[in-house]
């Protein structure tokens, strides 16, 4: 005779806007340090400045910007309080990120409501701060070189130019602004649900 067994199975569903805001971060990790290590910040004829070096180019019109003295290569940022400033901010955003990023994966680990819930709201603050620190460091960039633009003009640098390490600052930004939104979405409800269904197996047994 047939006997049909019934077995149930559980399926987990995860939200995509935690997963989507997990990837932001990660994503802003890559950018950061991207642009920390560059030094396409601020660009000009044979110059090119970022936040922690300054480099000149082979065949640099004289004199230096900034009444810099120096021959072909890359040399430590100049000792200005802008420049510090904008590179202290950066790394603050880039280990707020991190602590945010990390806080978000570990409520997607988890299955205890309470504690995911927890853990999403700790990435929201501290992703938010990520994001402040890295539009003061955007903004005060640019507004502070303006002050000094009379200085850079030497050696004929009438031109001067925001690198691509600059707009990926911007870039940060965005993805920032992206995940702290989507971290507070929908938070009210469940991450994670489940929903079950019947299979019924016919199965034959012989007396």
């Amino acid at each position: 005779m047939a006997h049909p067994t019934t077995t149930i199975e559980t399926v987990s569903i995860k939200r995509p806007l935690k997963v989507i805001a997990f990837i932001c971060g990660l994503i802003v990790i890559i950018l950061m340090i991207m642009g920390l290590v560059s030094t396409d910040w601020l660009m000009a004829a044979g110059w090119r400045q970022g936040l922690f070096m300054h480099c000149i180019e082979e065949h640099a019109p004289k004199p230096l910007p900034f009444n810099i003295e120096g021959t072909t290569g890359c040399y430590t940022a100049r000792d200005v309080a802008y420049i510090k400033a904008s590179a202290a901010l950066c790394v603050i955003t880039l280990l707020t990120d991190l602590v945010a990023t990390v806080l978000t994966g570990l409520g997607l680990r988890t299955k205890d409501h309470h504690t995911k819930f927890k853990y999403y709201r700790f990435a929201v603050i501290v992703m938010g701060i990520a994001f402040a620190a890295i539009l003061i460091a955007l903004i005060i960039y640019p507004v502070c070189f303006a002050a000094e633009l009379d200085a850079g003009k030497q050696g004929n640098r009438s031109i001067w130019e925001f690198g691509w390490a600059y707009g990926v600052g911007w870039g940060v930004a965005i993805f920032l602004f992206s995940g702290v939104v989507l971290l507070m979405c929908d938070k009210e409800s469940e991450e994670i649900y489940y929903k079950e269904r019947k299979i019924v197996h016919e199965n034959d047994s012989r007396a």
